[in-house]
């Protein structure tokens, strides 16, 4: 079971090539075996941040990018529920910074899942398995 951090959604999405190596075959790996892509809700949101501040340049809206992608049958957008956030607060507090980013780990924790992600601060936290 897989969990995509924000970037490697938007990659696997608009630019594949642009994932790990390793990230790139266990998606596929997930993909062939008709297995749910995870991604945390909490990334939809970072989308249309990233989206209105510029930070993100797709090639339709925000809107249409995330209607489009909760259509694809692979990937299953998991809301952040109590459990989750008490991990985010419990288990994640050693990340720096970003509340996102403690969700998104949280999430992997949650559903006992490999974090698909290239930020080196959640992969050097060791809380949560990740690949890239």
């Amino acid at each position: 079971m897989i969990v995509l951090d924000t970037h490697a959604w938007i990659w696997f999405i608009n630019s594949p090539e642009m994932l790990g190596k390793r990230a790139g075959k266990l998606i596929e790996s997930a993909r062939v075996r008709e297995e749910p892509i995870h991604v945390s809700c909490i990334s939809t949101w970072e989308v249309h941040m990233l989206a209105a501040k510029g930070r993100l340049s797709l090639a339709v809206s925000a809107e249409v990018w995330v209607a489009r992608c909760e259509r694809l049958s692979l990937l299953r957008f998991e809301p952040v529920n109590n459990d989750i956030a008490r991990l985010a607060v419990n288990d994640c507090a050693s990340l720096p910074g970003d509340p996102a980013d403690r969700i998104i780990a949280a999430t992997a924790l949650y559903l006992g899942a490999s974090l698909i992600t290239r930020d080196e601060k959640i992969r050097d936290a060791g809380m949560v398995k990740c690949v890239w």
